[in-house]
């Protein structure tokens, strides 16, 4: 198991920040590596002609690395909801058909097949939260339905933002090819934390951000394209997107056709060197303590807390349905009002939820932190 890498954030001892599916803090050595890029940026003129191209490869090897992608297949994008724009474009969704998605997912994985769906024809179908919350059992029985409409793509998350309920994505990956549908996968909260390995997986498209478990900028997302998508057409169209399109060369535009692989899909100003290298030395950090050593670690953490509020008089996701780094409060009779604002103020931070309470350790957590907030939680509980 992974030991508390405390040390390697800016993070006083006195404060308990549980809240890494909001956002985590920079390691200092990501903070270093963007104060680099600031200094490369007000003096351009120093750098060396490969220092684009070795840090756009740095990039995408580092995404690749996290989910088991080759290179190739992972393209440079701004962020989930821009990935899942671009599969838009790239998973047809026939009129008369359905899409998949969980009920109260985050806004990316479900607002673009809203948008299209009165003028593509389609239904979109919310999955309800399962009362035992089992999203992976409400998913199958979704899917299988008999009599719905024909099923053409799943766009979910493989970790539910809201309350930390895990999908087993081996099991739903399977059910849909047998359905004949697509699968895409905002992976936000599981690429780098989770294993995952897309080569085993077969997913059509995943997205995940930097900003949050794996340790990077805003405005930074990788974008997995599985290779019998990467014919399609981008959502914006660049330079670097063609095969012969060269500011060095005359003429410009010398060969229109699209590069191979999922290049051809990266964002415009994919270059942002400031934040590119801070969003590679995060996944590199990510990968070096691996994933199954975070898991091990996060696990022991969010069942110190589960155990901890055993009596507490709160509602926990049994641990066979729930992630292992996110623990999910329910309130029976509602959340009491200040209730987050009252452990801020006792330096320990979690979020609200849909009216729950997340609680989201990451690897700079420890057991002071745990039960840091287990002693807060009880005394502004008997308040």
């Amino acid at each position: 198991m992974l030991a508390s890498q405390r040390d390697a954030f800016d993070i006083p001892r006195d404060v308990a920040y549980l809240n890494a599916a909001s956002w985590s803090p920079l390691p200092r050595a990501v903070q270093a590596a963007g104060h680099a890029g600031v200094g490369r940026k007000a003096q351009p003129w120093t750098l060396p002609a490969e220092y684009q191209p070795r840090q756009i490869a740095r990039a995408r090897a580092a995404a690749a690395a996290l989910i088991g992608a080759v290179p190739e297949d992972v393209a440079l994008v701004s962020s989930v909801s821009y990935g899942v724009a671009t599969a838009g474009k790239l998973l047809p969704v026939p009129r008369g058909s359905r899409v998949l998605v969980l009920a109260e997912d985050h806004s990316s994985p479900t607002l673009e097949w809203l948008q299209r769906a009165p003028e593509g024809g389609f239904v979109v179908e919310a999955v309800a939260r399962p009362g035992d919350g089992d999203w992976t059992a409400a998913l199958l029985a979704a899917i299988a339905r008999p009599g719905a409409a024909p099923l053409a793509l799943a766009s979910i998350s493989s970790v539910h933002w809201a309350d930390g309920g895990l999908i087993d994505l081996e099991a739903v990956a399977a059910a849909l090819r047998g359905a004949g549908a697509a699968l895409l996968v905002d992976a936000t909260h599981h690429a780098g934390v989770l294993p995952l390995d897309v080569a085993r997986l077969d997913p059509d498209v995943l997205v995940f951000p930097t900003y949050k478990w794996v340790l990077g900028p805003y405005g930074r997302a990788f974008l997995y394209v599985a290779k019998r998508h990467q014919g399609g057409v981008p959502l914006e169209q660049t330079a670097y997107g063609r095969r012969g399109v060269d500011s060095e060369r005359a003429p410009y535009f010398a060969d229109l056709a699209f590069t191979d692989g999922a290049r051809r899909f990266d964002m415009g100003e994919r270059d942002h060197f400031i934040s590119l290298e801070m969003a590679a030395v995060g996944m590199e950090m990510m990968a070096g303590w691996g994933a199954a050593a975070i898991t091990a670690r996060l696990a022991m953490l969010t069942e110190r807390l589960a155990a901890g509020l055993a009596d507490a008089g709160v509602e926990i996701p049994a641990a066979r349905v729930r992630a292992p780094h996110v623990l999910s409060l329910g309130f029976p009779q509602g959340m009491p009002a200040g209730l987050i604002e009252a452990l801020a103020a006792r330096g320990v931070y979690v979020a609200p939820r849909l009216g729950r309470m997340r609680i989201s350790p990451h690897v700079y957590n420890d057991e002071a932190d745990v039960d840091a907030f287990l002693a807060a939680f009880r005394a502004l509980r008997r308040q």
